[in-house]
């Protein structure tokens, strides 16, 4: 359907405020990274109490995609981008000093509401910017999310290495998250998609199809963030030091695949780019699995972020062609689904793996991704409607 025409400061600056809400959602998410070792030790928390703990994040943040929906469209992007990056600037310093599970897990749960709302809405107004551009350009938004979590993750890293405190540490990435968003605020819509008023709507028709595919393909991404340095680690015997480097390979080239995402779209067309990569990562799982020099298996993770890197963006953008759906209410929907992925994902591959083995739960990734590449034909995925 429709969206309201992009009125306010030029496009250009729109656009750029675009890409800099993306940054400061993955650098803030990844700042957490970090701190989760100490968070731990501070509150005197075992793995399973840790665990639990972590629920909490993802809780906040699955409670809060579908009403930042109806608050985009009550209120506009602005509104809710600018509220969620302000309570998340103000939730990070307590998760570098909360010393009480339970203060540590009402810290999470607030930081997950932030995110919730910040991926939403920042989803929200690429849609739109997106459409109104009349190209391709939501690979260049999502990629900036993967250099704000690099940036995020290695430069406070980086910084605890080089002996600040973590809540210095942290007041340096705050810092810098209130510089972006004093800089962007200007070109955030003021206004948000048109929608039904409602507050949650399951996902029907063409949106449950999308948001169905985003699952698979987030699914894939937490089995490498959780388990490629356990595979690496058991099945090729790398040591625990170097075991990282699976999630390096993937993320580095899901990354450049992002950056470089929009001029690719634009020359093959969003359907290619779907079948091409959702063909790429079940090569690369099946390389990670049935390789046996580590070697080969880097390189399998290293074709998977490839493969997966421009294909959550072109479903994204295949939410602001359909009509089966208002955005408002499709996106937070999608991105919900999505974001179940990431959470269950890891415990399903790991359900799976006790009951046959992990290379077994691989493979059955790598058959998931070719449903995904047979898919592609069913999606809205021709040129961005103006």
């Amino acid at each position: 359907m429709p969206s309201a025409s992009l009125a306010g400061p030029a496009p250009r600056r729109i656009q750029a405020a675009t890409r800099l809400a993306f940054f400061i959602a993955g650098l803030a998410m990844a700042a957490w990274a970090p701190l989760v070792p100490l968070a731990q030790q501070r509150a005197g928390l075992d793995e399973a109490q840790l665990g639990l703990l972590l629920l909490c994040l993802g809780t906040g943040s699955l409670l809060a995609m579908p009403l930042s929906g109806l608050l985009v469209a009550r209120h506009g992007c602005r509104a809710v981008l600018v509220g969620a990056t302000l309570l998340i600037a103000a939730v990070l310093p307590a998760l570098a000093i909360a010393a009480q599970p339970l203060a540590l897990a009402g810290a999470l749960f607030l930081f997950g509401v932030g995110m919730g709302a910040l991926d939403c809405s920042a989803n929200l107004q690429a849609v739109m910017v997106e459409r109104d551009s009349g190209r391709p350009m939501m690979s260049g938004f999502h990629g900036l999310w993967s250099v704000g979590g690099i940036a995020g993750a290695g430069g406070v890293s980086a910084l605890l290495a080089l002996g600040l405190s973590a809540p210095a540490a942290v007041g340096l990435v705050v810092a810098l998250v209130l510089l972006a968003l004093a800089w962007a605020r200007a070109g955030f819509l003021p206004h948000g998609a048109p929608g039904s008023g409602a507050a949650f709507a399951l996902p029907r028709g063409i949106v449950l199809l999308i948001g169905g595919l985003c699952f698979i393909v987030f699914l894939a991404e937490g089995a490498m963030l959780d388990w490629s340095a356990v595979f690496l680690s058991d099945r090729h015997g790398v040591g625990a030091a170097q075991a990282g480097l699976g999630y390096t390979a993937f993320a580095t080239t899901m990354t450049l695949g992002r950056l470089s995402g929009d001029r690719i779209v634009a020359r093959l067309g969003p359907g290619r780019v779907i079948v091409i990569g959702a063909l790429c990562a079940a090569g690369g799982l099946a390389l990670s699995t049935w390789v046996p020099q580590w070697q080969g298996a880097l390189a399998g993770y290293a074709l998977v972020g490839l493969g997966c890197s421009n294909i959550v963006p072109v479903l994204y953008s295949a939410i602001g062609r359909q009509r089966r759906m208002p955005e408002s209410l499709a996106v937070p929907a999608v991105t919900t689904l999505g974001y179940a992925g990431i959470l269950i994902g890891p415990a399903a591959i790991g359900a799976v793996a006790a009951s046959s083995s992990l290379r077994g739960a691989f493979i059955g990734l790598a058959l998931l991704m070719l449903g995904v590449a047979a898919s592609a034909r069913a999606l809205p995925v021709g040129a961005p409607r103006a």
